[in-house]
C-alpha cells in the first residue's frame, strides 16, 4: 500500500507542487481582506478627505476577493483531480489483486468484507491522503500567517491570551483519540456484518419466500442494523464532543479578543480599525481550528483502512499472467500418484491415498456421496489449492513445473455452480474473451442443446441475462455453461456435476454430443447420476476421500458394493417417478 500511495504522489507531483503554492497564496490573500477593512474603517473618520483613498481600497478590496476566488477554485480542481486518479488507481489494484490472489485465502473472506474495500476503505483513505496535502499545510500556513499578521496588528500578547483556550481545546481532543478509535472499529464491524448478511438475503431471496421466512430474516436484519445504529451513535458522540471542545475553545478566545482588545482600544494601544482586523483574523482562524477535530476523527479511519487494505494487498498471489492468451499447450494426459491432502486450516484429510491414470482421449467418471472430495480433487487438479509436489503430473510434467495460466487454459472446467454474468448470452459462453467467431459460438450452443431456445430470444446470442443468470431456468443455465466446453479447444474437459436439471432426453442427447467432443480429449465426468457416467472408460467411487471402487459400469455393477448402491436406489426412484 505505502509503494502505491508513493507511486501515485510522485505521478502527480508536479500538480501537487502547483497545489501547493495556490494554496499558500490563497492563505495569504485570506488575511488581506481585513486589513483592508480595518483600513478602511480608520479611514470612515474623515470620509471627505479620505473620500478617494477609501474608494481606491475598496477596489483593491475586490481585485483581492477575485483573486481569492481564483486561487481556491484552481487548487480545489486540482485536488479533485489527484483525489479521483488515487481512487481509480487503488480500486485496479485491488481489483486486480483479487484476481490474482490464492483461492484457498479469498475463501476465508465474506464478500461484505471485499466490497469494503472498494467503497469504504477506498473512501476513507482517499479523503486523508487528499486532506493532508491540504488541510496540513493550510492548518500550519493558516495559523502562521495569521498569528504574524494578528502580532502585526495588536500585540503579541493579545494574540496569546485568545490562542490559550484554542490550545486547551486541542489537548483535550487528542486525549479522547483512543475511544474514538475503538468505537470507529466497532462501527467498522457492525457495518461489515450488515453487508454481507444484506448480500446473502438478496441471494436467497427465493429459498425465503419459498419457506415462509420473512419474518425471521427480517427480524435478524433489524437486530444487525440495530447493533449498527447504536455504535453508529457512540461514534456521533464522540464527534460532538470533539465539536463542542472545539467550539468551546474558539468562543472562549473570541470572547478573551473582544474583552481585552476592547479594552486596549479604550487605552489607545489600538485603532478601531486594529481591533475590527484582529477580530477578522480569529473568524479566519476558525476555520483550520475546525479541521483538526476532522483529521483526528479521519486519522482513524484511515488507520484501519490503511491496514485492512494493507493486508489485502500482501495477501499471496498466484503466478499467473492474467492478460495473455497465449500458453504452452499440454497434452491430456492426467496421473496422480497416491495424492493426500487437507485444507491449509487444518481438520482432517480430505483426499486419501488417490492414484488416477487417464490418458488423452479417455474418460473418467467420478460418483460419490456430498463431502467425498470430488470437487476438492478438481480444484488441485486446476492449481486453485496448492499441490504437494510430485503428486499430479499433466502431459508427463509435475503440476507445480507447469505456469498456472497454461493448465487452466489446457483444462475446460464447468462448475457445478453454473454462474451466470449480468451480460449477453454471447459473453456468458466465450466469457468475454474476443477470440472467438460467432458462428463457432452459435455452433457450441447447438451442441450444448440451448440453440433452439436463445434463437427464441429477442436479441438471440446478443441476448442481455439478468444477474446470475435470473431470466433462466435451471436447465437453460446448465447447457449455456456447458457450451464454453464446446467452444473451448482445451485437451481436457471436466463436468463437475453440470447435468443435475436437465430432463432425461436432453441429457441422453447432451451425452452423446459430449463423447463426440472428447473423442480425442480427455473427459472427466463428476456426478451423483448414474445415467451421466456409465459410459465411461473409467469409473471410481469416492468414499470420505478415498478410491473405494474403480473400474468399468458392467463390473462394478457386478460387484454389488457402493456402486450398486447408487444404481439400485436411482433405478428405485425411477420407477416411483414412473408408477407416479
Amino acid at each position: 500500500m505505502k509503494k502505491l500511495l508513493t507511486k501515485l504522489l510522485k505521478k502527480h507531483v508536479f500538480l501537487i507542487l502547483i497545489e501547493l503554492i495556490l494554496i499558500t497564496v490563497n492563505i495569504y490573500l485570506l488575511t488581506v481582506p481585513s486589513k483592508i477593512l480595518g483600513q478602511i474603517i480608520d479611514l470612515l473618520y474623515n470620509v471627505d478627505a479620505n473620500k478617494n483613498t477609501i474608494m481606491q481600497t475598496i477596489l483593491y478590496l475586490l481585485l483581492m476577493c477575485i483573486l481569492l476566488l481564483i486561487s481556491r477554485v484552481s487548487w480545489k480542481m486540482i485536488d479533485a483531480k489527484i483525489s479521483r486518479n488515487m481512487v481509480k488507481m487503488i480500486r485496479d489494484t485491488i481489483y486486480e489483486k483479487m484476481l490474482k490472489t490464492d483461492v484457498a485465502k479469498l475463501d476465508t473472506m465474506k464478500n461484505g468484507d471485499i466490497m469494503s474495500y472498494f467503497v469504504k476503505d477506498i473512501n476513507e483513505v482517499r479523503k486523508f491522503v487528499s486532506n493532508v496535502i491540504t488541510l496540513m499545510v493550510r492548518f500550519i500556513l493558516n495559523f502562521a500567517i495569521v498569528a504574524i499578521a494578528m502580532t502585526k496588528s495588536t500585540n503579541g500578547k493579545l494574540t496569546l491570551i485568545t490562542l490559550f483556550p484554542i490550545a486547551i481545546s486541542i489537548i483535550l481532543i487528542f486525549m479522547m483519540i483512543k475511544k474514538i478509535e475503538k468505537n470507529y472499529n466497532a462501527s467498522r464491524k457492525k457495518f461489515t456484518d450488515l453487508s454481507e448478511f444484506v448480500q446473502e438475503s438478496t441471494d436467497s431471496i427465493r429459498t425465503t419466500k419459498a419457506y415462509v421466512g420473512e419474518k425471521k430474516q427480517y427480524e435478524e436484519f433489524l437486530n444487525k442494523n440495530t447493533s449498527l445504529r447504536n455504535t453508529n451513535f457512540e461514534v456521533i458522540k464522540d464527534e460532538t464532543l470533539i465539536s463542542i471542545f472545539m467550539n468551546l475553545g474558539i468562543g472562549i478566545g473570541l470572547g478573551l479578543s473582544i474583552l481585552f482588545g476592547g479594552k486596549m482600544v479604550l487605552n489607545n494601544q489600538i485603532s478601531v480599525g486594529d481591533f475590527v482586523a484582529f477580530n477578522g483574523y480569529m473568524i479566519i482562524l476558525q476555520e483550520p481550528i475546525r479541521w483538526i477535530p476532522w483529521m483526528v476523527k479521519h486519522s482513524k479511519r484511515f488507520q484501519v483502512a490503511y491496514k485492512r487494505l494493507n493486508d489485502f494487498l500482501k495477501m499471496k498471489e498466484e503466478k499467473i499472467k492474467i492478460y495473455d492468451y497465449n500458453s504452452e499447450n499440454l497434452n491430456g494426459n492426467i496421473q496422480i500418484n497416491g495424492l493426500t491432502y487437507r485444507y491449509p486450516d487444518g481438520g482432517e484429510d480430505v483426499l486419501k491415498n488417490i492414484s488416477i491414470n487417464v490418458e488423452q482421449g479417455k474418460s473418467l467418471g467420478i460418483i460419490g456421496v456430498i463431502g467425498s472430495g470430488k470437487t476438492t480433487l478438481m480444484n488441485l487438479l486446476m492449481k486453485l489449492y496448492k499441490v504437494p509436489d510430485g503428486k499430479i503430473f499433466i502431459g508427463g510434467k509435475d503440476i507445480n513445473n507447469i505456469e498456472t495460466d497454461a493448465i487452466r487454459h489446457n483444462i475446460c472446467y464447468i462448475t457445478q455452480d453454473n454462474f451466470l454474468f449480468s451480460s449477453t448470452l454471447k459473453d456468458n459462453i466465450n466469457l468475454f474473451r474476443d477470440i472467438y467467431a460467432e458462428e463457432d459460438i452459435l455452433e457450441s450452443t447447438k451442441s450444448s442443446m440451448i440453440y433452439e431456445e436463445i434463437n427464441d430470444m429477442p436479441d438471440g446470442i446478443n441476448t442481455i441475462i439478468g444477474e446470475k443468470g435470473i431470466d433462466l431456468s435451471g436447465g437453460q443455465k446448465q447447457r449455456v455453461v456447458i457450451s464454453r466446453a464446446f467452444l473451448n479447444q482445451s485437451n481436457i474437459v471436466i463436468f463437475d456435476d453440470t447435468f443435475s436439471a436437465l430432463d432425461n432426453k436432453t441429457e441422453e442427447s447432451l451425452l452423446r454430443n459430449i463423447r463426440k467432443l472428447t473423442e480425442n480429449k480427455t473427459c472427466i465426468i463428476i456426478s451423483n447420476r448414474i445415467s451421466d457416467i456409465k459410459h465411461c472408460d473409467e469409473i471410481i467411487v469416492l468414499d470420505h476421500g478415498e478410491i473405494v471402487e474403480r473400474g468399468i459400469h458392467r463390473d462394478l455393477l457386478a460387484l454389488k458394493k457402493n456402486y450398486y448402491e447408487f444404481y439400485k436406489n436411482q433405478a428405485e426412484k425411477n420407477r416411483v417417478d414412473i408408477l407416479s
